[in-house]
């Protein structure tokens, strides 16, 4: 007998260790997903950016004082921009779960000879992609029309990533655990959303209350905003080292519970 034609031992996959043409082929699907679709998840985004910052300069205009030593429009542009990118990369994995769900083609992910992890790494590297494309966009735009450089672009780059990956993450548990549709617009309405909002995006946290602060510092977004915030226009309300543990560790957890959710078929195989 042939020495490829030997049976493998249990546990013992014939493409090695890591499945890196599954992965590879997972991870181009969710990209040409929202890449097929641009005007919705790339386009739309921008204009929905840009309406916010364009209201805002029209209702305050420049009678509003400077913000932790910045003008207010230009402190609200990194937290817009991080805003905009944790929506777009938890809609990119949570839609294409439970869409999958829902469309009963699940199955075509969940049968090829993917593991767990590499599941994982797949869904995420769509959401990366969606986040860096959005941000990367924004920031082109906002650097043309108002003239608003980077400051610290590495911070920025590794914030708006570890955005992408976070709430990426918080997308496919979500996605596994909504059953249809109206379940997850419930959790996004009333979990992703507020979490967003009330983050320190359009605010500093030195202006809140010591009770609110105390509730707006446990909230892992909030680093993800004050983090971007420091790489694009150099202030911040913590230090960034900080908020980088806090996002990675949230983040590693977060991807600890997709992979046991993926690894048991919860809600996936029943």
């Amino acid at each position: 007998m042939a020495k490829s034609d030997q049976p493998l031992q249990m546990g013992v996959r014939r493409f090695g260790r890591v499945n890196w043409l599954g992965l590879q082929t997972l991870a181009q699907r969710e990209i040409l997903r929202f890449m097929s679709v641009w005007t919705q998840t790339l386009l739309a985004p921008l204009v929905t950016a840009g309406l916010f910052l364009l209201i805002f300069s029209i209702a305050i205009g420049p009678s509003r004082s400077d913000v932790m030593g910045v003008p207010f429009l230009t402190f609200l542009i990194p937290g817009i921009m991080m805003m905009t990118v944790i929506q777009n990369a938890f809609a990119n994995t949570s839609s294409s779960i439970v869409i999958s769900k829902v469309q009963g083609n699940i199955v075509d992910t969940l049968m090829p000879p993917l593991a767990p992890l590499e599941m994982v790494l797949g869904y995420l590297a769509g959401a990366v992609a969606r986040g860096l494309f959005v941000a990367v966009a924004m920031s082109v735009v906002v650097g043309l029309v108002l003239g608003q450089g980077v400051a610290h672009p590495l911070w920025a780059l590794l914030f708006v990533a570890l955005g992408g990956a976070m709430m990426g993450a918080v997308g496919i548990v979500a996605g596994i655990f909504a059953q249809k549709f109206d379940q997850m617009a419930a959790i996004t309405n009333f979990i992703v959303t507020p979490l967003a909002f009330l983050s320190g995006t359009f605010y500093s946290v030195e202006a809140l209350p010591p009770v609110l602060q105390s509730f707006t510092r446990v909230n892992p977004i909030f680093y993800l905003i004050d983090g971007t915030r420091y790489g694009v226009i150099g202030v911040s309300d913590g230090a960034p080292v900080l908020g980088l543990v806090v996002v990675a560790t949230v983040t590693t957890a977060l991807c600890t519970i997709a992979w046991w959710m993926l690894k048991t078929g919860y809600r996936l195989k029943s």
